[in-house]
């Protein structure tokens, strides 16, 4: 077992019944997720000790959160009681051509007012194996990012490795800094690189190809040029995995991805998933599969990747943020069984 810690915001999420638009009826469903803390659920539900390390506000909403966690198994022993508020994010379904759409509500939340002293790295950080961030923390605030900044630095010092999942989110970036000003010094502690094309040009600066995410195939060869260019301009990045998501429709998806890894350059099996369930959380279940795949399988890249890749595929078919996959079931669709058959 590896101690795994991830570092972000859990939101409150509310979504609109199936596939009705905002308040096309007076319900809402609530639930909680966000990018670090889809991470952390998928790990400890893989079996791994997973630590999530948040601000949340001192009140009954703040404390649902914190016993979700609880429940699938994350320890939530460093998050800061504070406070203020939680962060919200409404979200709306798509289908078909009416592509699925977010609306945040998250400014002066409690993580976006930490500072770098509210956190104790080098206590909280003792004895772990990894750290995993993504960029959507440092989007948040100036102070934020340089607690992100802090803890990255943090976790090098203390002997981890370190993940950072670049996941731009342009309707974040609002406090006066473009997204590659903070990004590209995060950047610079990260062992493993996680992103798209998109993310890696915006946090970067670093020309993405050009490709038709519409299309029925992406060219693999493209992408692999964008890896290398990412590691000449970032040489302390050993692994750099790229998802590939061809979006035919909200409900149909291609999904792969690749990898530049220490010993070769990789590409996983295509799934085509075709009635998509929630899509959201997908990249962080990725993250999650990555994680574990290189702590246990890291002189076989390929496979690595390829569980990262299944476990993704399976979120594609679970509602909520959290992708409640177990391990075999992980193993099974690795096997080649994705027929969907009831299990007797």
């Amino acid at each position: 077992m590896h101690r795994i810690f991830s570092f972000g915001e859990i939101m409150l999420r509310l979504k609109s019944p199936a596939h009705e638009r905002f308040f096309q009826s007076s319900l809402l469903e609530a639930s909680f997720g966000g990018g670090e803390a889809n991470v952390a659920v998928s790990l400890a539900l893989f079996g791994e000790s997973s630590v999530f390390i948040t601000a949340l506000p001192e009140n009954p909403i703040g404390e649902a959160a914190i016993h979700e966690l609880r429940k699938y198994g994350v320890d939530t022993t460093y998050i800061k009681k504070t406070k203020g508020r939680m962060g919200i994010y409404f979200l709306e379904t798509g289908a078909n051509q009416r592509p699925s759409n977010v609306v945040y509500d998250r400014d002066a939340s409690c993580i976006s007012q930490v500072k770098p002293a509210d956190f104790d790295w080098s206590l909280i950080l003792r004895g772990g194996t990894w750290f995993h961030l993504t960029g959507i923390t440092p989007a948040l605030s100036g102070t934020a990012a340089d607690t992100a900044l802090e803890a990255v630095k943090q976790a090098k010092n203390a002997g981890l490795q370190v993940s950072i999942d670049l996941n731009y989110r342009k309707k974040l970036w609002n406090y006066g800094k473009k997204a590659s000003e903070v990004m590209k010094n995060l950047t610079c502690y990260a062992d493993v690189l996680i992103a798209n094309e998109e993310d890696i040009q915006h946090c970067l600066d670093i020309e993405a190809p050009k490709v038709n995410v519409t299309s029925g195939e992406l060219d693999r060869s493209s992408y692999r040029v964008l890896a290398e260019r990412v590691k000449e301009k970032f040489p302390n990045i050993k692994r750099v995995a790229i998802t590939l998501r061809e979006s035919h429709s909200a409900d149909y998806n291609g999904w792969s991805a690749v990898m530049s890894g220490i010993h070769g350059w990789y590409a996983s099996r295509k799934y085509e998933i075709t009635d998509i369930i929630d899509r959201v959380g997908g990249g962080d279940s990725f993250a999650a599969g990555l994680i574990y795949g290189l702590l246990h399988f890291p002189e076989d890249e390929q496979k690595a990747l390829e569980f990262a890749a299944a476990a993704s595929a399976l979120k594609h078919s679970i509602p909520g943020d959290f992708n409640l996959v177990s391990l075999s079931e992980v193993e099974t669709l690795l096997k080649g069984d994705g027929s969907g058959r009831v299990q007797r």
